[in-house]
This record gives structure tokens, C-alpha cells and sequence, in this order.
């Protein structure tokens, strides 16, 4: 039973995975009614035809957000009852099914009434608590926790302050670089760090909603960075703190030159999904370290 637990919780990251960059995806390529406004069905048919690209990528992204659904299903029933007993299996199970249903209900409903930009944007927010919950529950079923002492480390008040300022204001930065891509304002500022040649402050819409997230991500690398050299300076000695943050702080690096890239490569598609890659497994990373405060002495 152990066994199968960990095989579907790998599988369901992964999957869980997926659907983040599927829905980058869907968006990037302008793919969001591909299906026209029918759900389940797509363009009112089980299967689609004739099948354009724009109708293949959106119907994909159905079937792989639909096989996320029953395996997080099956993970959280498994889980409840395997693991149950540890503290925050029940809390991550909820979470998972109840934001992975919000998240697919955003979607259904933008494909049948349509939505806000402003609405839009949190669909990708919302599946990203989904899949930190789902990494989070495989790591108790690996029981990473006990293989670093969770329950032995001392996180001072500084570190605690940095791990939750962290994962809250990276919320925020998630927020706005899906509304950057929802607003099509992905390549409205063509120059870096300024807007661009004709005036170094934005003036459109469109501009002022780069250079927001702009100012946003800029902020997270500088305060992920000054987390880091706090546990590289104070936390050498409990390794799970020390190069949790050394791996937050490489992927913010991935994911400010992968933002700085999609305006240089004119929106290059691989660029632009590893950009969403990258955000996903650093919240990732920021959640698991809320889990350690969690369990932390103080």
C-alpha cells in the first residue's frame, strides 16, 4: 500500500505539473476557446472534429486537467487513509481537491460566459495552491520531513519572517504575471530595465501592467536574495533551511532571465512555458519551507 502511495504521488505531481504550464500553455497561444463555448464537450462534440491547433491544445489541456482530477481523487483518499495520522495530510487534502474544483470551475466558466482579465488571472494562482499541496502530501509520503528532523530545527524570527513575507508576496508576483499575460501585455515594454526608448516611465495600460510585475519580480529576487544569505550566514548547520533557500534563489534567477528573454526572443513559446516552470517549482519550494516552520522549535 506504501508503495503504490508513493508511485501515484509522484505521478499526480507531475500531472498536477502539467496542467500549470498546459495552462500557460492554452494562454500563450491564444487557445482558451478552442473548444468555442461548449464544456465538457468541446465545440459540442466528445471528440473534436475537425481538429485545428488552438482546438487540440485546449481540448489536451481538458484531458490532462481531468486525469489531474482522478488522481488527485485517488491520492487523497489513499493518503487519508494511509497517512492520515500525520498533521497535515487531512489540511493538504482538502486543499488540493478544493482549489484543483475552484481552479476547474474559473476555467469552465470563462469558456462558457467569458471573464474579467482581472478573473482570469487568478485561475493559475489557484492551480498553483493545488499542486503545492499535492508536492507538499509527497514529501510526507516520502517522509522527507523525518529524514531532516523537522521536528529539531530552530528557525529564528527572521527566517520565519522571510518564509511567510516570501510565499505571500509570491502570490502576488504569480498574480501579476498572469494578468501581464492575460491583458496581452507580455511584450508592451520591448526594452529592459526601462519601458521604453521614448520615455523610461510606462504611459499606456499595457505598460503600466509590464512594468508592474516588472517592479514586483525585481522585488521578490532582491528579497529571496537577502533570505538567502541569512540561512547561508545562520543556517549552515541544518541543511534543509541552508539549500532550500540556494534552490529558491537559482530559480528566481531562472525566472527573471527567462522573463527577460520573452521580451528579447519576441515571445518565444518554450521560453515563456519554462518561465511558468520555474515560478511553480519555486513556490513549490517556499511551501515546503512553510511546512518546515510548521513543524520547527522556536
Amino acid at each position: 500500500m506504501q508503495r503504490l502511495l508513493k508511485i501515484l504521488s509522484v505521478v499526480t505531481t507531475f500531472v498536477m505539473l502539467f496542467v500549470l504550464i498546459g495552462g500557460a500553455l492554452v494562454t500563450k497561444t491564444g487557445s482558451s476557446l478552442g473548444c468555442g463555448r461548449s464544456w465538457p464537450l468541446c465545440n459540442g462534440q466528445l471528440i473534436p472534429n475537425p481538429i485545428t491547433l488552438e482546438t487540440f491544445i485546449e481540448f489536451s489541456h481538458r484531458l490532462v486537467s481531468g486525469a489531474a482530477g482522478f488522481l488527485v481523487l485517488f491520492l487523497s483518499i489513499l493518503a487519508w487513509k494511509v497517512i492520515g495520522h500525520i498533521r497535515e495530510t487531512k489540511l493538504l487534502v482538502i486543499l488540493s481537491m478544493v482549489f484543483l474544483i475552484l481552479q476547474a470551475l474559473i476555467g469552465a466558466a470563462a469558456v462558457v460566459w467569458g471573464q474579467s482579465d482581472a478573473v482570469l488571472a487568478l485561475h493559475f494562482g489557484i492551480s498553483l495552491i493545488s499542486f503545492a499541496s499535492v508536492f507538499l502530501l509527497t514529501l510526507l509520503i516520502f517522509e522527507v520531513d523525518q529524514k531532516y528532523n523537522a521536528t529539531k530545527l530552530s528557525i529564528g524570527k527572521t527566517m520565519r519572517f522571510h518564509i511567510f513575507g516570501i510565499i505571500i508576496y509570491s502570490y502576488l508576483v504569480v498574480y501579476t504575471g498572469a494578468y501581464v499575460r492575460h491583458t496581452g501585455s507580455s511584450l508592451a515594454c520591448p526594452n529592459i530595465p526601462f519601458c521604453s526608448d521614448r520615455s523610461i516611465f510606462p504611459l499606456t495600460f499595457h505598460e503600466w501592467v509590464q512594468m508592474g510585475h516588472r517592479l514586483a519580480a525585481f522585488s521578490i529576487l532582491i528579497w529571496i536574495g537577502i533570505a538567502t544569505i541569512h540561512a547561508i550566514k545562520h543556517y549552515k548547520n541544518q541543511r534543509v533551511i541552508y539549500w532550500s533557500w540556494i534552490v529558491a534563489f537559482i530559480l528566481i534567477l531562472l525566472q527573471a532571465i527567462s522573463g527577460m528573454l520573452i521580451v528579447y526572443t519576441n515571445l518565444n513559446l518554450i521560453i515563456a512555458l519554462s518561465h511558468a516552470l520555474f515560478i511553480s517549482l519555486l513556490f513549490g519550494v517556499i511551501s515546503y519551507l512553510v511546512l518546515l516552520v510548521s513543524r520547527s522549535q522556536t
